[in-house]
């Protein structure tokens, strides 16, 4: 019972931690589901298959920047012409959906949490510890995230 009462509270906490509407810029150049960021852009519902795995262009992830892919907790980057990583977007202070991606850093700005586009490392807390890495392959211009 004890445990209960002590998920049970922390669920709130946890859904009061996802960025609002005001947090983020619309840009309804891009689709209902994309947000703008700094070098990059969330997207809600594209790059889906069935199976759960993220796919994308290449070229929807600028260079030095990265894309959010929010439905599916997934922030490609590019560090380097070429060069691709994939990480969770799920901040690892309280559970935020990261917001933005630019100037070599992912942001979360639920608490102002900053992340490496290289690999993940905290760059500013409070997040306690590294966005976990994800298998990105690239193959004909396209993008798949597992």
């Amino acid at each position: 019972m004890r445990g209960a009462l002590i998920g049970g509270a922390a669920l709130p906490a946890l859904v009061a931690c996802g960025a609002s509407p005001e947090a983020v810029d619309k840009d309804t150049s891009a689709g209902d589901d994309s947000v703008s960021s700094a070098g990059g852009t969330a997207e809600g519902a594209g790059g889906a298959t069935p199976s759960g795995v993220a796919v994308l262009p290449e070229t929807d992830v600028p260079v030095g920047g990265g894309k959010i892919l929010s439905k599916e907790k997934v922030v490609v980057t590019q560090p380097t012409e070429g060069e691709f990583k994939a990480f969770t977007a799920l901040c690892t202070h309280q559970g935020c959906v990261v917001t933005s991606v630019g100037d070599g850093e992912i942001v979360c700005a639920c608490h102002g949490s900053h992340f490496s586009i290289e690999d993940g490392a905290v760059i500013s807390g409070p997040a306690p510890s590294p966005l976990t890495v994800m298998k990105v392959t690239g193959q004909d211009g396209q993008l798949t995230v597992s």
